[in-house]
């Protein structure tokens, strides 16, 4: 049983599943949406171009959900991902989950994106297993804080490592289909790359690598 990797945010869905969030929490009053959605999308083109710190990313989209309760946002995260994200799921992306549980692969999320975002989105998809971003709580709520290792960039290979060592499986004989520079430390590693409406740099490297290129819808 081999392993398909899935990274989430442009791979999966047309879109990222993070800055979608911070305009549904603006929508919901959570907060200033002028300012937090044009801060986003500071952040986010840093994320392109490959410059972006995580941690930063992370302190700035998790500021408004201090204090509140675990159980709350997954109440309001549920409707969302019904009503927003899964109208952005790539038919080709779905195909290609289908043709892995028809020959038997173990199928795998991992996203640099919260967890609580990528697990629900992943469960719509009938995938159980996600490694992402954790958050810290404090009795029930959001502190505001990560926990763990960041599934970003190497941090990504990181985590995958700790969880193969734990779930078994390798990496030789794994796929792994993302569309951004920033998982190449990943993509690098598996047997079976694939470059899934890659950006530029990720275009580039894996036409000079003979990897695979999609070209989903």
């Amino acid at each position: 049983m081999a392993l398909a990797i899935f990274d989430l945010d442009e791979t999966l869905i047309a879109g990222d599943c993070a800055s979608l969030w911070s305009a549904e929490m603006a929508r919901l009053g959570w907060v200033d949406g002028a300012s937090f959605l044009a801060r986003d999308h500071e952040l986010m083109a840093l994320y392109a171009e490959g410059r972006l710190a995580m941690e930063d990313y992370m302190a700035f989209s998790l500021s408004p959900l201090v204090g509140r309760s675990v159980a709350k946002v997954a109440h309001v995260v549920e409707p969302f991902v019904e009503a927003v994200i899964e109208p952005l799921l790539y038919g080709d992306a779905v195909a290609c989950l289908a043709r892995h549980r028809t020959a038997g692969d173990r199928l795998l999320v991992i996203s640099a994106s919260a967890h609580f975002l990528v697990s629900a989105v992943a469960a719509r998809l009938g995938i159980e297993e996600v490694l992402a971003i954790d958050l810290e709580q404090r009795h029930g709520c959001y502190s505001g804080h990560t926990q763990g290792v960041l599934t970003y960039r190497e941090g990504k290979v990181s985590r995958l490592q700790a969880w193969l060592e734990q779930h078994g499986g390798a990496l030789d004989d794994a796929c792994f289909y993302s569309d951004s520079r920033n998982d190449l430390p990943l993509l690098q590693r598996v047997g079976r790359p694939h470059a899934v409406n890659p950006d530029p740099l990720l275009r580039m490297h894996a036409e000079r690598a003979g990897w695979p290129i999609l070209n989903w819808r």
